[in-house]
């Protein structure tokens, strides 16, 4: 995990910016996709999630850096952002609590039989995560360590 990707609050120095992502060869009847990124080592007893993108058209195959903050307005026509667990919908970094041992963050792209899931930005990760569970035809995952 790169500094540009981090948290800048938290007691974390970074500069909160979603990373690059790509994918290619969705499966056949894909109608849109969807993004998450869930810290499964959080001290929570429920893990965190930082980041929820979904009605990602399926000709889209790339979000650019810093596409996860809500004001850049970077993110391809027809995205939405979810709420994650520090409140508002967008990116937020990695800041793992400062001694514990390196968390793992992964990045899910989903690519989903049905082109707008038909929840609303202030739903919860988990009822965005129901609907969508519903809808996967495959998924990748991308799984990354940050610790400090």
């Amino acid at each position: 995990m790169l500094d540009a990707q981090v948290l800048d609050s938290f007691g974390c120095k970074g500069r909160n910016q979603s990373p690059d992502l790509r994918w290619m060869r969705p499966p056949t009847g894909t109608k849109s996709f969807a993004i998450t990124m869930y810290d499964p080592d959080a001290p929570t007893g429920s893990g965190w999630w930082h980041w929820i993108v979904f009605d990602i058209p399926p000709a889209v195959s790339e979000l650019a850096m810093g596409a996860g903050d809500p004001g850049k307005n970077l993110l391809p026509l027809g995205c939405r952002q979810g709420r994650t667990d520090f409140g508002p919908p967008g990116y937020g970094g990695p800041c793992p609590p400062a001694g514990d041992p390196p968390h793992r963050y992964l990045f899910t792209v989903y690519a989903l039989d049905i082109d707008k899931l038909g929840v609303s930005e202030a739903a919860s990760p988990a009822m965005v995560g129901f609907v969508m569970h519903q809808h996967i035809l495959a998924k990748a995952v991308l799984a990354v360590t940050y610790g400090r």
